[in-house]
């Protein structure tokens, strides 16, 4: 009895495999037909069934399941372009090959296609956007002249020109946080070679190793590069030094140099006069640094003891900056500020000349 229960359950299994797959079929064919009639379109019909069916069983183009074709449009999916763009925070990804930012300023290990690296690219705008300063030389002395700032009337001005050593100053344009970072850095190597080797660290030396510094941030992942850039002034056995710093770890013996907000007027005062620069004595090389500085100024602002700070190296006189009232006597020497010829408004016509012009 036993052996004939299990024979005819065994033959109820097939019958059971039968009746689930029926089941299923006509569970997809309901669901289907509510799609289509929610949709407003026929109903799917099978190949080759059918009168409008063509040779071969092919079915005709208007009865190709539009009903499916409606209900995956209006679930989006993760492969359709389409479907990614409507969704929240999407738009940087895709949008047609449009970016609304861009691709290649992620981080400073990124090159872009023109060999670019943004990140520098933006260290290096923030010492355009700092205040303006200005480095020269002569056979004897370095001279360092910076414009300081002051984020509103109730605060303090900003300090530009920072004590390093004995023999070594620097002055700022760009971000104060950074400038502090390395001009701590540049204290503690000062304070090392004094106490190894018992000497002031030459100026060269300590240039190369604030390039090596600032060129690790533009070289790991993950960190960003210091947006500052530094004016050194010093003075050892090679005499007065001019160094510039730059966020992309480059650095520069200059004669004369200007970095900051318009800086490029102070520049070519620099250039138009550099050739006197050496022969001078300190107060005629404070004053072109102060004549230099001015160009930078509009046309309205000038020169006060509020907002210039100065700072002096040389032969037999250790690094030495002058703020407020000890500036004073270094303007009053200064001469007045040429007055710029204001520009005649545009909607006013230009004057006819006398003399007809030659054609």
């Amino acid at each position: 009895m036993n052996a004939t229960h299990q024979s005819g359950g065994e033959e109820a299994w097939p019958e059971l495999a039968v009746l689930r797959r029926e089941r299923k079929k006509q569970a997809q064919t309901r669901h289907l037909r509510r799609g289509n009639a929610r949709h407003g379109s026929k109903p799917r019909r099978r190949r080759g069934a059918g009168a409008g069916a063509g040779a071969g069983g092919a079915r005709p183009l208007g009865e190709s399941g539009r009903g499916w074709c409606r209900l995956a449009a209006r679930r989006p999916s993760d492969r359709c372009p389409s479907a990614a763009a409507r969704r929240p925070g999407a738009r940087a990804a895709v949008g047609g090959g449009r970016m609304f930012r861009n691709q290649y300023d992620n981080d400073v290990t990124v090159w872009s296609p023109q060999g670019r690296i943004h990140q520098i690219e933006y260290a290096m705008e923030a010492v355009k956007q700092g205040s303006a300063t200005v480095g020269l030389k002569s056979k004897t002395h370095a001279v360092l002249v910076a414009l300081k700032r002051a984020q509103s009337e109730l605060a303090a001005h900003q300090k530009k020109i920072l004590y390093v050593d004995n023999h070594i100053g620097i002055s700022i344009a760009g971000l104060t946080a950074d400038a502090r970072l390395l001009c701590n850095f540049m204290r503690q190597e000062c304070l090392d070679s004094r106490f190894v080797f018992d000497r002031p660290l030459p100026v060269s030396r300590l240039v190369s190793l604030i390039g090596s510094k600032t060129q690790i941030p533009t070289q790991r992942y993950g960190r960003r590069p210091y947006g500052v850039g530094l004016l050194i002034a010093g003075y050892d056995d090679m005499g007065p030094h001019i160094f510039q710093t730059c966020p992309s770890a480059n650095y520069f013996d200059c004669k004369a140099m200007s970095i900051g907000a318009r800086s490029q007027s102070a520049r070519t005062y620099l250039e138009r006069h550099m050739t006197e620069f050496t022969d001078c004595n300190l107060n005629e090389l404070v004053k072109h640094g102060l004549r230099a500085l001015r160009e930078t100024l509009p046309a309205e602002q000038d020169l006060t003891t509020k907002n210039v700070s100065i700072g002096i190296v040389g032969k037999d006189m250790e690094f030495t900056i002058y703020d407020d009232d000890d500036v004073a006597p270094f303007l009053e020497g200064l001469e007045e500020r040429p007055q710029r010829k204001p520009a005649a408004p545009a909607d006013e016509p230009a004057e006819k000349s006398e003399e007809p012009m030659e054609h």
